[in-house]
Order: C-alpha cells, then sequence, then structure tokens
C-alpha cells in the first residue's frame, strides 16, 4: 500500500481564512504533502481542484465544506464534507438531514472538532458538537489544531505567547474527544481524523502583527496518513476518489509531524485465515497478532474498547496476541521541547 500525507480542513478568503487556494498550494508543496483539502464555510468553492506545481513537486488540491447552521444560536454542530457531488449547505439546520444528504450525494461527514471549547478573552466561543443523536456520519475529527490552541489561552498574554512559539501548543486530542470517539467505536465504525483547521489568521494587539498561524506551520504539523491501493496517478478524479475510499475505510492515522517524521507507522494483524490493516475486520477465531510498528522509538499504547492493554517505552515496535473481540488501536508518544506530546493517533482493528 501507498501512504500519503494529507491536510484537510482549512479556510481561504472565501471564508474566515486570509489565503487563496493557491497560497495553500504553495505552502504545502513547502511542507512535503501529498495533498489538501480545502473546506471553507457553507459554500462549495469551484474550480480550483487539481494539481498545483512547482520546479520539483506537485500538490493536489481538493475542496470541501464545512457546514454549520448559521442562525444557530450559540453555533454548534460543524460538518465536514468532502466528495459531496454539490451545494448541500441548505441542509445545515438539521443535522441528520445534512449527512443523510451527504451519504446520499456520495460525500462523506466529518463531525469538526467535537469540543471545541471557548476562549472569552479573544472572543471565541464553545462551538462542539452537540447533537449526538445523529447516524450515519464517515467518522470524526479526533485532533483539531485550532480547538487546541483555544484550549491553552485562558488570558490575552498566554495568546501573544502561543502565536509567536506554536510549536509549544501540541499535546493531543482533547481527553473529551478521545473518550467520545472510543465511545461511539463500541457500537460503530468512525473513522478518526486529524485537522489543522489552518485559518493564517492575521491578528493585531496594538502595535504587534501576526499570522496565526501560517498554513505551512499547519502543514508541518497534524496531518492525516492515509493507505491507497496504488500510487497517485497524477489524474484529479482518479486521486481523489483513491483518498476518499481509503479514508471511508478507515485506512488512516494521525500523525503529529513536527516533533519527527511520522511517515512508516504502521499497524496490522495476522489472523488464521486473513490478515488486516487499520480500518479493517478479522475473525478472532485461531488467534490474532497485532503489530505496531514506529518510524522511530517512542511510548507506545495498544488500547482495546478505550482501555490501555499494554503500554511499553522507548520501545520502536509493540506486539500482542490476543483470542478477545474487541476494537483495538495505537497511540504513540514522545517528549518534545519539554513535554510528552501525543504523535500517532492510529485507527482500529475490529476484531470480532
Amino acid at each position: 500500500m501507498e501512504e500519503i500525507i494529507v491536510n484537510l480542513h482549512m479556510h481561504t478568503r472565501y471564508s474566515d481564512g486570509s489565503g487563496s487556494h493557491q497560497d495553500i498550494a504553495n505552502a504545502a508543496l513547502k511542507a512535503g504533502l501529498d495533498a489538501v483539502i480545502v473546506t471553507d464555510h457553507n459554500i462549495l468553492v469551484k474550480g480550483f481542484e487539481g494539481y498545483y506545481k512547482n520546479d520539483r513537486r506537485k500538490i493536489l488540491v481538493l475542496v470541501g465544506q464545512e457546514i454549520h447552521d448559521q442562525d444557530r444560536d450559540p453555533q454548534k454542530n460543524h460538518l465536514l464534507v468532502f466528495g459531496a457531488q454539490h451545494e448541500l449547505a441548505t441542509f445545515a439546520d438539521d443535522p441528520q438531514l445534512l449527512i443523510r444528504a451527504v451519504k446520499d450525494s456520495g460525500g462523506l461527514s466529518f463531525i469538526a472538532h467535537p469540543n471545541d471549547p471557548s476562549a472569552p478573552v479573544f472572543g471565541e466561543t464553545d462551538i462542539s458538537w452537540a447533537d449526538w443523536s445523529v447516524k450515519d456520519f464517515t467518522g470524526v475529527e479526533l485532533w483539531n489544531g485550532f480547538s487546541e490552541f483555544k484550549s491553552v489561552i485562558p488570558t490575552k498574554l498566554h495568546g501573544i505567547f502561543y502565536a509567536f512559539f506554536p510549536e509549544l501548543i501540541a499535546r493531543g486530542p482533547l481527553s473529551d474527544t478521545l473518550r467520545k470517539w472510543d465511545d461511539l467505536l463500541e457500537e460503530n465504525r468512525a473513522v478518526a481524523i486529524g485537522g489543522s483547521d489552518a485559518h493564517a489568521l492575521q491578528q493585531h494587539l496594538g502595535p504587534l502583527h501576526r499570522v496565526i498561524f501560517p498554513y505551512e506551520f499547519h502543514f508541518r504539523a497534524i496531518n492525516t496518513h492515509i493507505f491507497l491501493p496504488n500510487q497517485l496517478t497524477g489524474d484529479t478524479a482518479t486521486d481523489k476518489r483513491m483518498i476518499y475510499d481509503a479514508l471511508a475505510a478507515g485506512r488512516c492515522f494521525i500523525g503529529y509531524d513536527l516533533p519527527a517524521p511520522t511517515r512508516g507507522f504502521r499497524f496490522t494483524a495476522q489472523g488464521r485465515e486473513a490478515d488486516a490493516v487499520m480500518g479493517d475486520e478479522i475473525q478472532a477465531h485461531g488467534g490474532v497478532t497485532l503489530q505496531a510498528h514506529l518510524p522511530s522509538m517512542a511510548e507506545i499504547r495498544l488500547l482495546k474498547n478505550g482501555q490501555v492493554l499494554r503500554s511499553v517505552k522507548n520501545k520502536q515496535a509493540l506486539t500482542h496476541i490476543t483470542i478477545e473481540p474487541g476494537v483495538y488501536r495505537v497511540e504513540a508518544y514522545r517528549n518534545y521541547l519539554g513535554r510528552r506530546r501525543g504523535w500517532i493517533f492510529s485507527n482500529p482493528i475490529y476484531v470480532r
């Protein structure tokens, strides 16, 4: 399988970002990404999908949406939509109806920033997901870079500090979001993705001016690594379909690529009659060998049904044999800039 690195959930001047699609493509090329998915608020911006090139590389720019009911007060229930064939913001006032419309149009739906705290000192309200009665969504945005920023700025001084030192922010998905994802996995499949929520916001505070945070910074940090059956072909329609099919199947993991590259992580299972990768189901009968392999040493945790089953430190691999059904996933942590930080969060292998 071919691993590609994708940054998703970002905004341009068509909603509340400061850059253009070309700006995003340029930043993504500098960061070494393979693809980005732009998701402006409540508008499907057409005419920008395709490959963008510089002298050495090319990047695939895809366009989705982040849809929410603009009349709702307070704001809640933001949904990331990928691959839908037409504009769907007219369904925003009913989250379940919107999810069904996305599915009917052949698209994927991910609950955006399920837990998104307020930041009163900067006028940012809590925009968490509220309607958990919904069904049939593809998955959740497990780690959102901008939501995490809001969680660490109780004062304006904190905001100024992190604006100049953004590499100190990321620690991992919010704990409430991790717990909610594990709860969802008890009943249904739910694919986890990591989103940057990049805006490249232009901020002014007296004489101080800062871009919070440049697209390129985001593109070097929280990414979604996706496994494709074949290499990207260079044809937009073909590659778009491959990427969305792999996302729908859960063949991906979240990597925080700033401390160290996460490319090369693998989580697999071998059973009596079949093998499995992230997103797959495998039969427990006869025993299953679960294997996690990291590109460099870190703390590795194997979880079953949301509970830590095995944990090792300063290792590059973990192996576990089981005959017990469950939802198994992997987390990896490493020290960076004086703090233990989340590094890798896999999607599950379902042992049935």
